[in-house]
Formats: C-alpha cells, structure tokens, sequence
C-alpha cells in the first residue's frame, strides 16, 4: 500500500507511530502454539491440493450432507476458515490483532461480503443495508483496535463496493462508461454532489428502479466514509472483476472527490490496483495525474490480484484478448514497476 499526503507528491516524513522493521528472522513462530502452527501447516497442505481448490464448495456441501451443517462448521471453523479468519467475535479479532502488533504489523479489517456476478440479484435494498450496518460496525472495531498511543492513520479497514451496490448495476455503469463517447453525467464530481446532497441522479443509461438503486448505493457509500472520517479510519476499497472495475473506480472517484481534500487531511479513501492485469500501470499514472490536478490525495493499494482463473475464463467465453499477465514472473515484474513509480515520483518531490 501506498501512501502520501498530499496527491503522489507529498513530502516523505518519518513515522511517528513507533513503527518495527519487519523481520524474517522466524520472530512471527513465538506467538504462535504448536496447535495454531500445526493448523497452518494443514492448511497449507490442503491450499496446495488441486482437488480441494477446484471443487472447494462440492466438498463443502457433500461434507454438510454427510455430517451434518453443525458438525461440518466446526471442522471449518478449526481448519481453514480458523485459519484465515481473525475471530467470530470482537475478543477473538482483538486477541489476532494483538499479536500482530506484538511483530509490528497493523490490522486491516474486513467485511467478507461481496455479490458474486454470477449469485441471484437481490430484490430488495435489505442485504446492501444490513452490510451497511455491519461495515459501520467494523469502522468502529477498526478504530478501537488500534493502540491509543498510535497515530490514527494506523487505522485502516477493506471495503467492498459490491457489498452496497449490486454487481448489476456496476456491470451497467461499467458498460456505459466504456463507450467511445462515454457520459458526462457519470462525472466523479456530479456523483459526490449527489451523495452530499442526497438528491437522485435520474441517469438516462439507467432504468428508474436501476436509478433508485444507485441513489440507495450512493447513500450507502457515502455514510460507511462519512463514519470512516469521523472514527479516522482509512478506507481501501477493494477492486473485483474487469467487468465492473470502471463502475468500482468511478464511485471511488467520487468518493475521493469529496473525502481526499487537503480540507478533509486526505486520503481517507484509496482505490485498489491488481498487478496481474496488463494495464494496471497505465491506469494508476492516469488516476494519479487526475488527483493531482484535482488537488485531491491519492491513497494506492496495490494486490497481485484474486480472480485470475475466471477473468481468463471469461476472456475466453467472450472471444478477448487476455487482459491477465502471462505468468506469475510477469505478475511480479509489473508488481515492482508498479510500486516503483509513484514511490520515485515522492522520493523527487521531497528533495
């Protein structure tokens, strides 16, 4: 993850916080026990096992069946899900936390809730609105987790647009943005006037119960970083599948538009780059660029990336040209230039 304050640019200042150097020195094995230690072992084995990764959720319904959803959920619960998941509970996420603070690492909630593009359309606003409360809830957890005698910017939380707005209509969106012309009324700033003011958009690309649906979504958005701002807790919200990307960034735009202001002590909202896609380069130094003639900070995460085998898939199906990187040396590469460009440009602005 990237951070600057000020658009890209801003001046590199040492840390405050009472930061650890990150170590490989087998320091992260002391806080754990042998059971913790032997479960990632298993968990690793089974992670590697193509079998189990292919038809992950055949075994789990077959194992539902077989032994039963509560005893099933406990052997999920000691293995994998143990395994990845901080906690079921505020005490359980804040023993995980602490240790590791205890090797100098800072916590990064998140909300496992995403609308997969090929799950069944909600027909009411009353999931997105349930996740609304829950990622309200974690923007408080995430707060309360960091040690009061750090700086607050320690507090970070993943977001997940998908959670508050349907994959249908970022796929919209996302199409209409695409156009060769594309729309003036998707501009980021006509978006933030709208979540500040809470009057409906009524795009034309939309339908009224699509428009409706985008006004609820704004109101969502904006409330989760309206919250953020007030707890200071940095929001970086998630990138999910090429199909609705554009839609994503926009409404991370728009959000930035009225959240990473020099005013507001930005960049409380960042956006998210998955360097195992060709063009990622390319759209962080546009993004960067438009921020910075916004006069907006620009907060980066950068990820290799977490839908390869389905965005090949869907590549194909669609007769494209492959928009992933060939192999994971390119992935790799591309990672490091990636990385290296908005760190050069800060490293030129401060001298």
């Amino acid at each position: 993850m990237i951070w600057t304050r000020l658009p890209l640019y801003g001046p590199s200042k040492p840390s405050t916080g009472g930061w650890q150097p990150l170590r490989f020195d087998g320091g992260a094995f002391h806080v754990k026990g042998t059971a913790e230690l032997a479960r990632a072992l298993l968990v690793l084995r089974l992670c590697a096992w193509p079998p189990l990764v292919t038809h992950g959720l055949a075994f789990q319904a077959w194992s539902q069946r077989l032994l039963g959803s509560r005893l099933s959920g406990a052997l999920l619960r000691a293995s994998i899900y143990g395994q990845f998941v901080a906690g079921e509970t505020a005490e359980e996420v804040r023993n995980c936390v602490g240790q590791l603070q205890a090797l100098g690492l800072q916590p990064l909630l998140a909300v496992p809730t995403e609308e997969e593009p090929d799950s069944t359309a909600k027909t009411s606003e009353v999931w997105y609105e349930e996740n609304l409360s829950a990622m309200l809830r974690c923007v408080d957890l995430s707060r309360a987790l960091v040690d009061a005698h750090g700086p607050a910017r320690n507090s970070l939380m993943q977001l997940k647009v998908t959670a508050l707005a349907s994959t249908r209509l970022c796929k919209e969106l996302s199409a209409w943005i695409q156009r060769p012309r594309g729309s003036s009324e998707l501009s980021p700033e006509r978006l933030a006037e709208a979540m500040d003011s809470g009057r409906n958009l009524q795009l034309s690309c939309l339908s009224t119960e699509q428009n409706q649906h985008l006004q609820a979504s704004l109101s969502r958005l904006h409330r989760v970083a309206q919250h953020a701002r007030a707890k200071c807790v940095r929001l970086l919200v998630d990138a999910e599948y090429t199909f609705i990307n554009p839609a994503l960034s926009l409404l991370v735009a728009a959000l930035a538009v009225r959240w990473n202001s020099p005013e507001e002590g930005g960049p409380w909202v960042w956006n998210t780059y998955q360097a195992y896609l060709k063009d990622t380069h390319q759209r962080l130094e546009q993004d960067a660029e438009a921020a910075h003639k916004a006069g907006l900070a620009f907060g980066v995460k950068l990820v290799r990336g977490a839908y390869l085998d389905k965005e090949r898939s869907m590549t194909q199906l669609q007769g494209k040209e492959d928009c992933t990187q060939p192999d994971y040396e390119a992935t790799s590469r591309r990672c490091i230039v990636t990385l290296l460009t908005p760190l050069t440009k800060i490293a030129h602005k401060s001298k």
